[in-house]
């Protein structure tokens, strides 16, 4: 057996670096976006993230390693032999690209020192990393003790399906990681549940405008960044002369044309990870916080405009609701107002994603908000929740991956909680390690989305030496 031991991890990394770019933007160069109405038995969750898996799985065999692939959602790379598995779970899915790009997000560019690209830093970029990482450790003549299982999904920023199939006909991995969060260490994941709200179309009343519809939000763990409503006032000239009032000073743009059918308003906030909503400028509360002063014809579009405007406008902790709850260990709840739709005909309808701490649960979130919004004709339906996953930080995984991140970068390594939620939670002890660093800019989500040249390289370095640690 070679050792390994006093290796320079990141020189052997930034030697095989034009390598790794090319493995990495063979991947990115691909749209692998979720897309329903796409879908077929083939492609459960349309052709794009299939093509992405398929790819990846060419990419491994070409290199010389063992594939599996379990159907059209989910596949892996296999190395070494051993009764326990290490797993590294990583995504090739990524998030709807969404508008305010500079470059074309699925032609991969590097500009000063940054990949941009949609699924450069979710997830493509950390899994890639993990991927060569093993590619080295291989190719310097490491010999692996342990099974290794690097697991590929494709519907992780939606449903999991992926991993629903694959804990049906596969056994889950003893322990390990998903490169898709952040360094040190996220070794606590909050619970994730949806309160999905819909307001019938209500009864006529007197009023000064008759909202036709307004839309904001493309997935549940996005802030949204567009908004646009058309909406008839009593004077449409009027209303827009406010509306351009109300931008003034605020953290968002936008602009209203007066039309035939009323006045058409579009309004552009900042795009964030959904469980970060604070970082994010939701356009979608925004227009319904200018709307709501406003005496609307229909009861329930009052109510949605109140609702979205008013209870849920710029409150990340779900105050208002009654749901804020803070744990010692895993932090606050946290609250991003998704997806927001209004319809004339079919009347509203928002999706709050709730990011939970250990302390509370979907039935009591449910009940807080059933007695918040008891005055307002609506409809709660809560989505399947998962639930709070903490990996003690005495762990031997927790304590070798952090040893690890603290002998390559001589920084402070400690345990951490996070909102997001990771492939990691998945095994009983599984943790989310890397690819950001605390220094990194976190794009994940966002219009030029970008993974640092320098992360990148740092990261497989690090996955190199955990991989080589744990299994080896």
């Amino acid at each position: 057996m070679t050792n390994l031991d006093h290796i320079n991890w990141l020189e052997e990394v930034e030697k095989r670096q034009e390598g790794l770019l090319a493995d990495l933007f063979r991947l990115l160069k691909i749209r692998s976006v979720r897309e329903d109405d796409k879908a077929s038995e083939e492609a459960p969750v349309g052709p794009g993230p299939l093509k992405a898996l398929e790819e990846f799985l060419a990419m491994a065999r070409e290199d010389g390693f063992e594939t599996k692939q379990f159907g059209p959602l989910v596949g892996r790379l296999e190395a070494g032999q051993g009764e326990e598995v290490l797993g590294i779970l990583g995504h090739m899915d990524v998030v709807p690209e969404g508008t305010g790009w500079d470059t074309d997000p699925y032609e991969p560019v590097i500009k000063d020192g940054r990949i941009y690209a949609r699924g450069s830093s979710d997830d493509k970029g950390p899994t890639v990393a993990a991927y060569f990482a093993l590619k080295l450790l291989r190719e310097l003549g490491a010999e692996f003790k342990q099974s290794i299982h690097l697991i590929v999904g494709t519907d992780e920023e939606s449903g999991w399906q992926c991993m629903d199939h694959y804990a049906k006909v596969e056994k889950m991995p003893d322990y390990g990681f998903s490169p898709d969060a952040q360094f040190p260490i996220i070794n606590g994941e909050k619970g994730n549940v949806s309160a999905l709200i819909s307001l019938a179309k209500g009864e006529s009343k007197e009023g000064q405008a008759h909202l036709i519809k307004l839309e904001a939000g493309i997935r549940a763990n996005m802030v949204p960044q567009d908004a646009s409503a058309v909406v008839d006032f009593s004077n449409n000239d009027q209303a827009k002369t406010a509306f351009e009032a109300y931008l003034k000073d605020l953290p968002v743009s936008g602009k209203a044309q007066v039309e035939a059918d009323g006045l058409h308003i579009e309004l552009v906030g900042k795009a964030g990870h959904g469980s970060t909503p604070e970082v994010g400028e939701n356009a979608g509360t925004y227009l319904a916080n200018f709307l709501k002063n406003y005496a609307f014809d229909n009861q329930a579009a009052q109510d949605f405009l109140q609702l979205v405007g008013e209870i849920l406008h710029i409150d990340f902790e779900g105050r208002r609701l009654g749901v804020a709850i803070t744990d010692e260990t895993m932090g606050a709840l946290s609250m991003n107002v998704g997806i927001i739709r209004y319809d004339e005909e079919e009347g509203g309808f928002v999706d709050c994603n709730f990011r939970y701490p250990k302390g509370t649960d979907s039935d009591k979130i449910n009940g807080h908000i059933e007695k918040s919004l008891a005055n307002m004709n609506l409809e709660i339906t809560m989505s399947h929740a998962k639930e709070p996953h903490y990996v003690p930080a005495d762990d031997h995984l927790v304590k070798t991956l952090l040893d690890v991140y603290h002998h390559q970068t001589g920084l402070e390594a400690h345990e951490k909680c996070i909102g997001g939620g990771t492939y990691g939670r998945l095994m009983k002890r599984g943790v989310a390690y890397g690819a950001l660093f605390p220094d990194s800019i976190d794009t994940m989500h966002q219009a030029n989305e970008f993974l640092a040249l320098e992360d990148l390289l740092r990261a497989t370095a690090i996955y190199a030496e955990a991989i080589y640690r744990l299994a080896c």
